[in-house]
């Protein structure tokens, strides 16, 4: 497993609409452990593999098993080919940011609940019902696969806010610069 760069909204890769991935086999395994190893890196609860400058429709997903207890460890999913099947009427706005847009987080609606429909690394057929905080990370990261970020779902400017990230351990010096290519650009 590897560490691969995760690209940021400068770059146009990420607009791009990512291809169905048509072979199975050990190229696709090692592209999802480095993503995992990367997600957790970073650290995210979910990753697409545009953010990694990848174009195939490959997502994980790694939330915790229960949000109020953390001991109680996380769910980890690797999905190929990912589509949402069945999606709730019912919208949520929650908080969002992503790995791609450092900085930033923005209140976004999501379905409360979706069905994913894709592949395992083998090409073998998973399903996954997600509820809430899942069912949010899911829509983020497959949004990622058709070139569409978090900034384009947000319903104003007023719900996009800049964000000074958490300060590291033993006090040391932390950098907080956003570069000026990654200002947010609101939808019309």
């Amino acid at each position: 497993m590897a560490l691969r760069p995760i690209i940021t909204i400068e770059n146009p890769i990420l607009r791009q609409k990512a291809h169905k991935v048509q072979r199975f086999g050990p190229e696709l395994g090692r592209l999802i452990d480095d993503m995992i190893e990367t997600m957790r890196a970073a650290p995210g609860v979910g990753l697409a593999a545009p953010q990694v400058a990848v174009l195939q429709r490959v997502i994980v997903v790694e939330v915790p098993k229960d949000e109020e207890n953390p001991e109680a460890g996380t769910l980890l999913y690797e999905m190929v080919n990912p589509e949402i099947v069945k999606a709730s009427q019912e919208l949520i706005e929650g908080e969002e940011g992503c790995l791609s847009i450092p900085g930033y987080v923005g209140e976004v609606p999501r379905h409360s609940m979706i069905v994913v429909r894709g592949q395992d690394r083998f090409g073998r057929p998973v399903r996954v019902r997600a509820h809430g905080f899942l069912a949010r990370v899911f829509q983020h990261e497959i949004d990622h696969l058709d070139g569409i970020l978090f900034i384009d779902r947000v319903t104003g400017p007023d719900k996009i806010r800049k964000v000074e990230p958490a300060a590291k351990p033993e006090g040391e010096a932390i950098e907080t610069t956003v570069p000026p290519q990654a200002t947010v650009a609101m939808p019309a």
